[in-house]
């Protein structure tokens, strides 16, 4: 963690709010055969193999996990993909994640090239929601809405010392 951060949410904290929301998309999708999780290249696919686990733990229905890849930093270089076969996710219902929603504008590109397969139902997940959108979307299921300043970032680190922290 840097100097002059401040701790918003430990590990144990990170741990209790992806449990949170794997019980919030289970909820959202009981009558479903499978779920396809989505995660965003980095730390949204980290976090989607997070929730996938736990809801592996608390429900019986098919998890499919994969990877969405897409240049965060500049969205129209080259089309997102993702890590599995588009027909595998055609009528099927799929949570996209990521760790942090800043502008909105990755979130909507990546959502761009789900919209492009015939899926049934699109949902989101994140970590934290900072609510500084510039792009019309929202977040289905959140781990924490953090009220920042545009000069403020906030960092998801995954690991043996997981944590959130604002900078």
């Amino acid at each position: 963690m840097e100097k002059g951060s401040n701790l918003i949410l430990n590990a144990h904290q990170i741990s209790q709010r992806i449990n949170r929301i794997a019980y919030q998309i289970y909820e959202d999708n009981f009558n479903e055969k499978e779920i396809i999780i989505i995660g965003i290249r980095s730390n949204g696919y980290v976090l989607a193999q997070k929730i996938a686990e736990s809801l592996g733990k608390i429900c019986k229905i098919k998890i499919t996990l994969a990877e969405l890849i897409i240049d965060k930093t500049n969205h129209m270089k080259e089309e997102a993909s993702i890590s599995i076969d588009t027909a595998d996710v055609k009528g099927k219902s799929v949570v996209l994640i990521d760790d942090v929603l800043n502008s909105g504008k990755t979130l909507i590109y990546s959502m761009k090239t789900l919209l492009d397969i015939d899926i049934k139902k699109l949902r989101t997940a994140l970590m934290v929601d900072r609510d500084h959108k510039r792009y019309p979307v929202n977040a289905n299921f959140v781990g924490m809405t953090l009220s920042t300043t545009m000069q403020e970032h906030v960092t998801v680190e995954f690991g043996k010392q997981a944590r959130v922290y604002l900078s």
